[in-house]
């Protein structure tokens, strides 16, 4: 028998799967990559989670279907910020449902704990996830962690896994997670809470920026998720990475619609610049990328911007950029 997780890592989901595969349940755990997760590539870190609890592991990448069909029309709206929780859970298992004949796997597994999240894990939640999952006579999805508290699903109505194995968690409150993490002897877990960069009212305003002056396609996702953002008076966008882990994401990014940018003969950020920009925005983004080097600030240097070179004097301080973030500090 097996089924498929969707599977993210962190503590719950690993414990929904350890009580699977302790009952000799096969598991696939599927992490569905809808782009917005960590800005850093865990996808080794995710697969030894996944055999430390037995289990296979595989990457879906939806980002495409996840920008087209979801991030801007959730039929149960969005968060607090711009996170449309309900449709992306149950779309994350629309997904797996439809995997399930390619895997051979008879049902799907979840981390979900009722209460939880406020958003996408209270009771009234789930029952919408699971209906707009197209799940809701079907008994498909099983939630180990909570089990006990809901009706019985397909899986242990065919004795298929025992109930009486499963949890009945309700809550915010990890002591039982804790409690097993320790019991299975998980060495390190993602930490409580970890999370989707929608649900970030950093991330919801880089967004919204984005919209105002441009039509929003998948190879934008990793743009938004580096470096400092400006919007110039132009409208050009400018990315300034913050550090070198950013510069080396920066450098990874293929998006027609930006050109590299970088200070010449001195050590600084990369930057990433609309490739329509005005002339007097690229005067003014060699100036700002300028300012975030050692640069002297009273002598003219110059900066690449795609094949072409500016030079310019920098800004004093790099507190002039301040006034075109996207995100205010």
């Amino acid at each position: 028998m097996r089924a498929l997780a969707l599977f993210s890592g962190g503590l719950d989901s690993m414990i929904a799967v350890k009580l699977m595969t302790s009952q000799g349940i096969d598991v696939t755990a599927l992490f569905i990559d809808v782009g917005f997760g960590s800005s850093e590539d865990k996808s080794e870190l995710l697969k030894s989670r996944a055999t430390m609890v037995g289990a296979d592991f595989e990457i879906i990448n939806a980002r495409e279907q996840f920008v087209q069909d979801i991030l801007f029309s959730p039929k149960y709206g969005y968060g607090k910020s711009f996170n449309p929780c309900i449709d992306c859970h149950a779309n994350m298992f629309r997904i797996a449902k439809a995997l399930l004949e390619k895997y051979n796997a008879s049902f799907i597994v979840t981390g979900e704990v009722i209460g939880q999240r406020p958003m996408s894990q209270r009771v009234e939640a789930i029952k919408n996830v699971t209906k707009l999952a197209g799940d809701e006579e079907g008994g498909l999805i099983l939630r180990p962690m909570s089990a006990k508290l809901m009706t019985p699903t397909l899986a242990e109505k065919n004795g298929w896994v025992d109930r009486e194995k499963l949890l009945g968690i309700e809550g915010r409150s990890r002591e039982i997670q804790l409690s097993l993490a320790k019991e299975y002897g998980f060495e390190e877990f993602e930490s409580p809470g970890g999370g989707c960069l929608l649900t970030e009212s950093a991330m919801a305003s880089k967004i919204r920026d984005h919209l105002e002056f441009d039509e929003f396609v998948v190879e934008d996702i990793d743009v938004l998720k580096s470096g400092r953002h400006l919007r110039l008076p132009d409208g050009a966008k400018l990315v300034i990475g913050r550090d070198q882990v950013d510069n080396d994401r920066l450098e990874k990014v293929e998006n027609p619609k930006y050109l590299f940018a970088k200070a010449n003969d001195i050590s600084g950020p990369l930057a990433l610049i609309s490739h329509d920009s005005s002339d007097d925005d690229k005067i003014l983004a060699a100036k700002l990328i300028l300012s975030y080097t050692k640069a002297p600030k009273n002598e003219e240097g110059s900066v690449l911007i795609g094949d072409e070179v500016i030079k310019v004097v920098p800004f004093d301080t790099k507190m002039e950029a301040h006034k075109y973030f996207v995100v205010k500090q």
